[in-house]
């Protein structure tokens, strides 16, 4: 079976995962102390004691204050998550994985087999605690693909879960706990919509942590970190698209479109660093392009900046990212003014031969043109080189300043020596490159260097995350083919019918394959005498159990049954009774896509079939499902299919 990593053993990140348990677990009892405190001051007319509850509350608010602060600080650990390399790579923002409380489905899951397929649930011990084992081990998965399939797999067991289990119109009566990844604050849901979609954000999550970790200074890291945070952003960006109305504000539509776009910075930061291992550096052509690669950076870590300082998000997003995404922004708008200068001063004038290719460049490269003399006089002058390149200098310097500047007013990047000396280091390299140009006898006033031009020769992609990779079986596949016997299905209690062969045979038409169908019976036959009724289905042939039967193991054990006859058992679906309902049926199944492919349909269709989707209390899926029955079994057409018996 499944195994998470060991939470036991002390590795950095496992510190961090027990401080921030123990962090979960007093926001939640101070919560719990507000809520008593607060419906006391509510009761209350004595006004002493709404003196001392009051000083209470704050006591209480301020303890919460504190512990978030911690958390934050505990979010902003993002050395633990970095490589080991020696080489000097920008920190990149990894998310922690949502905790959870135990849950404990041994009891709720036996009664309703007992009380819904009419089974005896302590036989179903063994498959409920296999499920709850690959629950716990999906709370710590280790950092890499073993833990990623391992959260894959428990989700696509819920699918299973939630087609057994969760009736569209009675709830389990079964809490799913979860904390917010950020804040801490614990939610709970009857819903296994919730459920879904805290996996769902630890995949993310997950894939963070893995592109955080990988070594940047080579080009394989570089594409595992691009990977890996392209498909953090598609797992964000289902949950935004699919699931509604969160309960905790982590997986808010305001906070998962601003984790997308910082996944899909983050991304494009990767992309920089790969231009500059994979390019010839002295290059005119590639020296613009890394500028234009920078400004591209600095776009798309303004976008997130804006997405952050937005009301509702910013005082929940810890100040360090804030932060971190500003300082990002302005450092790689001076690093697209550097290259643009370098450009400009360090590479040979442009021949006659080269001078189409780098004027086409060149027009597109500034977002308004230079001042000056034309792009041609410019390409061919030195001078005039000079004067524009001191010019980007300039301003990539103040750019570096600033960059510096925000950093210095966060104390927990403060403490991020690794920042701190990426950015000096490009600030005394802008420094150095001025001095090297700047002549005395200069007596031009250096002019504003327009902005480039952001451009990028690889956009980032927004990666769904693919299901279907992981494949799962049915856990309580005993019970029966979903197409049957699901939460959302009731039938009748098995009737044992016991049959003699006439003449004729036993006087009906079999259809269908697990469970096998009873099609038509013959007015004035044996089965009809025995009481069996035209859409009924044979589970069970002399005691041996036929669910999941194909259609000639059900007609060879009938066949060999001897002068004694055959006892049968069969179950009618409520509200299927009537002539046409095979038909119905029979319309359902050829409709359908067989059992085990429809796990992949229906992780994606079916995430919840929710009855009351429109609830706001609920945390729903977004209503989108087809009218296509996805259960069902295929089978050919009737005259193949049908026959008498």
């Amino acid at each position: 079976s499944q195994q998470g990593c060991d939470p036991f053993a002390q590795t950095q990140r496992s510190k961090l995962q027990h401080r921030r348990a123990r962090i979960n677990q007093q926001i939640n009892k101070e919560m719990r102390m507000r809520a008593g405190a607060e419906n006391l001051f509510r009761a209350t007319s004595n006004h002493k004691v709404k003196e001392t509850v009051a000083l209470e509350l704050s006591y209480v608010n301020s303890n919460l204050q504190l512990l978030k602060e911690e958390l934050e600080e505990l979010n902003s650990s993002m050395d633990v998550y970095q490589n080991d390399s020696e080489s000097i790579s920008v920190p990149m923002i990894p998310l922690g994985l949502k905790e959870t409380k135990e849950l404990d489905l041994l009891v709720p899951l036996k009664d309703l087999i007992s009380e819904h397929y009419g089974e005896d649930g302590i036989l179903f011990e063994k498959e409920i605690k296999e499920f709850m084992e690959l629950r716990q081990a999906m709370r710590t998965p280790s950092r890499n693909e073993a833990g990623l399939e391992l959260l894959m797999e428990y989700y696509n067991q819920l699918y299973f879960l939630d087609s057994r289990f969760f009736p569209p119109t009675k709830s389990l009566g079964v809490f799913f706990h979860w904390y917010d990844s950020l804040t801490g604050v614990p939610s709970h849901q009857r819903a296994l919509a919730f459920e879904k979609g805290s996996v769902l954000f630890n995949i993310g999550a997950l894939h963070t942590q893995i592109g955080a970790r990988q070594d940047r200074a080579s080009l394989p890291g570089l594409n595992q970190a691009i990977d890996a945070f392209q498909k953090a952003a598609g797992a964000f960006n289902y949950l935004k698209e699919n699931f509604s109305n969160a309960p905790s504000l982590d997986m808010s539509a305001a906070s998962l479109n601003m984790l997308v776009r910082l996944m899909i910075a983050q991304v494009q930061e990767c992309v920089f660093e790969k231009m500059t291992l994979l390019r010839a550096q002295h290059d005119f052509l590639a020296r613009l392009q890394l500028a234009q690669e920078a400004a591209r950076v600095e776009d798309v870590y303004s976008l997130v900046h804006q997405t952050m300082t937005q009301a509702h998000v910013k005082d929940y997003v810890p100040f360090s990212w804030i932060t971190m995404v500003h300082v990002k922004s302005e450092h790689f708008k001076a690093l697209s003014h550097y290259f643009a200068a370098i450009a400009l001063c360090d590479c040979p004038v442009a021949s006659d031969a080269e001078l189409p290719e780098q004027e086409k460049a060149f027009i597109q490269f500034h977002i308004t043109m230079p001042e000056g003399p034309s792009l041609r006089t410019l390409l061919q002058d030195p001078e005039e080189r000079r004067k524009l390149g001191k010019a980007h200098l300039k301003k990539a310097i103040m750019k570096h300043e600033e960059a510096m500047r925000i950093h210095g007013l966060c104390k927990i990047l403060r403490k991020m020596d690794i920042l701190q000396e990426v950015l000096s280091f490009a600030h005394k390299r802008s420094l150095s490159k001025y001095s090297e140009i700047d002549h005395e006898e200069d007596f031009f006033e250096t002019g504003d260097a327009p902005d480039i031009h952001p451009k990028t020769h690889q956009k980032p992609e927004i990666k769904s995350p693919n299901f279907s990779q992981v494949k799962v079986t049915d856990l309580f596949h005993r019970l029966g083919p979903l197409s049957v016997f699901s939460a959302k299905n009731k039938w009748y209690p098995v009737r044992r019918v016991h049959l003699m062969r006439g003449e004729n045979g036993f006087g009906f038409t079999l259809r269908g394959d697990s469970p096998v169908l009873i099609a038509g019976v013959i007015p004035g036959g044996c089965a009809a005498e025995a009481g069996l009724k035209e859409g009924d289905y044979i589970i069970s042939v002399n005691g041996k159990d036929c669910k999941w039967s194909k259609h000639a193991e059900v007609v060879q054990l009938l066949k060999s049954t001897g002068e004694e006859g055959v006892e049968i058992g069969v179950i009618t679906l409520q509200g299927s009774e009537g002539p046409k309902a095979a038909d119905k049926k029979a319309a359902a199944m050829s409709s359908g896509s067989g059992l085990l492919k429809s796990n992949k349909e229906n992780s994606r269709k079916s995430l919840m079939n929710n009855k009351s989707a429109s609830t706001l209390l609920v945390w729903s899926k977004k209503s989108k499902r087809s009218k296509k029955s996805t259960y069902g079994i295929p089978f050919t057409t009737v005259g193949d299919n049908e026959a008498m018996y």
